[in-house]
């Protein structure tokens, strides 16, 4: 068989790479935060994030995510962040700050029914004590108004740590909340 053949997972005992493999979901209601504790850190360089039909009982309540360092949850404005938002009635605007207590990850919803959101973000360099650990997102929700809206952005923890847990945060948070490593990524 050729090399190339080989190298696409076609020969017994290669490496699928770039494989989703589920660590673990977890579906909440009504909670203010949601904690990932055993992230595999050790054998997954990049997770993987979802959130699904994300609510909160707060018109205008988002979901924010920090991580923990070494089992302690970072929460003093050390984080850095830059997010673009568009809504439906044409408004845009940015948010950037280098003195942020925690990462955008899904962008506000409304509280009435229907009034939910959607996200996914990629962490990258978890494990790795030499490295920042960083993220980018994209998160789409209808507003309180009610009005879609959408968001994508990243955001840096810009120390060299080992991040070995995160916590998404809000208020009173209804959703579906998976993580996922990526295989010999």
């Amino acid at each position: 068989m050729p090399l190339g053949a080989a190298r696409f997972g076609l020969l017994g005992g290669v490496a699928d790479l770039g494989k989703l493999e589920l660590i673990e979901t977890q579906t909440v209601s009504g909670v203010s935060t949601v904690d990932f504790t055993s992230i595999q850190e050790s054998t997954y360089n990049v997770h993987f994030l979802t959130a699904n039909n994300f609510h909160t009982t707060n018109d205008s309540g988002r979901g924010v995510l920090r991580f923990y360092e070494s089992g302690v949850l970072e929460s003093a404005g050390v984080y850095q962040v830059a997010e673009q938002q568009g809504r439906a009635d044409g408004v845009f605007a940015e948010v950037r700050s280098t003195t942020s207590t925690s990462l955008r990850y899904i962008i506000s919803t409304g509280n009435a029914t229907n009034e939910s959101g959607n996200a996914y973000c990629y962490i990258y360099n978890a494990g790795d004590s030499s490295k920042y650990t960083f993220m980018t997102y994209q998160s789409m929700a209808i507003q309180a108004i009610p009005q879609g809206i959408m968001a994508f952005g990243s955001g840096v923890l810009p120390q060299a740590s080992t991040v070995d847990g995160f916590q998404i945060s809000g208020t009173g948070i209804s959703a579906t909340i998976s993580l996922y490593g990526i295989a010999e990524s």
